[in-house]
């Protein structure tokens, strides 16, 4: 079988990094500063002794902590409001432009079509939704926090509790610096972060790649290129996707195979019509 050129790290690939690392570092501070307003309220209840004027500083701390929540919910729903109506429409763009370039065809062939509109729209629409989700999850935790916070300090106030709060357990209990996964399974936001936009990044360029490939082209076939040891359909996946001819359906069905997965798509419309090929088959 006829080898193209084979796929090299390349000005778009390295743009999309550089984009996901800056968005990556956007969103985690708005976490670090949600962190920041937890531990500050926690230090700030654990001095407080009973005696005049401690119920007033207590609302007035957590008072602040609720406006520190509010800000983060105003920060995250703003990045990921940006990064989903923006940023990833580029991404669509530039791995369609790729797609192009690899093919040796003009990138004034790409053209915000119909089928491209309806095609970015919902999936950015999908992973806004993953985003906000956890905005909202994260919030929600926060306020729990901040009513169990009161509750911890009102008890030393009345003087139930002469030791003051337990910062340690309630930090514990309530680590707004980590995402809880369904399974309570909890990751440092910023490991998060980094996995939930590199996923949407390059699924959102695969996706422009193959489309591109599909509408402009007219290709049958695309050729992957994948991490030497990843399966096709998920990582552990035996039938391994790097070096292997795929039918445009497949590489529709699969754009990429896991979170941090650093497939490529390159279009092959030099073999449309070959009856000797089949999805899978190596260079």
């Amino acid at each position: 079988m006829t080898t193209p050129t084979q796929a090299r790290p390349d000005q778009q690939r390295a743009d999309l990094l550089a984009l996901i690392a800056a968005s990556t570092a956007q969103l985690v501070q708005a976490w670090d500063r949600l962190a920041v307003a937890q531990q500050h309220l926690l230090a700030t209840l654990e001095s407080i002794q009973p005696g005049v004027g401690a119920t007033r500083r207590a609302r007035a701390a957590v008072a602040d902590f609720n406006q520190a929540v509010a800000q983060f919910d105003r920060d995250a729903r703003a990045f990921a409001e940006r990064w989903a109506a923006t940023n990833l429409p580029t991404v669509y763009r530039d791995g369609a432009l790729q797609a192009l370039r690899r093919a040796n065809r003009s990138i004034t062939m790409f053209r915000w079509t119909v089928d491209h509109q309806a095609a970015v729209t919902p999936l950015t629409a999908v992973f806004y939704a993953d985003l906000i989700r956890r905005i909202q999850e994260t919030v929600r935790r926060a306020q729990v926090f901040a009513r169990a916070a009161q509750d911890a300090v009102r008890d030393v106030v009345v003087g139930r509790h002469h030791d003051g709060i337990d910062r340690a357990q309630l930090a514990v209990d309530h680590p707004l610096d980590t995402v809880i996964y369904s399974n309570d399974a909890r990751h440092p936001a910023a490991s998060w972060a980094q996995a939930a936009l590199s996923w949407q990044g390059v699924v959102s360029a695969n996706t422009g790649a193959v489309n591109t490939s599909r509408w402009e082209l007219d290709a049958e076939w695309m050729q992957c290129v994948d991490g030497p040891h990843c399966g096709f359909a998920s990582h552990p996946d035996t039938d391994h996707a790097d070096g292997t001819i795929r039918s445009i359906d497949e590489a529709s069905m699969y754009p990429a195979a896991h979170h941090g997965c650093i497939r490529q798509w390159i279009p092959r419309p030099d073999l449309n019509g070959r009856t000797d090929i089949e999805s899978g088959d190596p260079i």
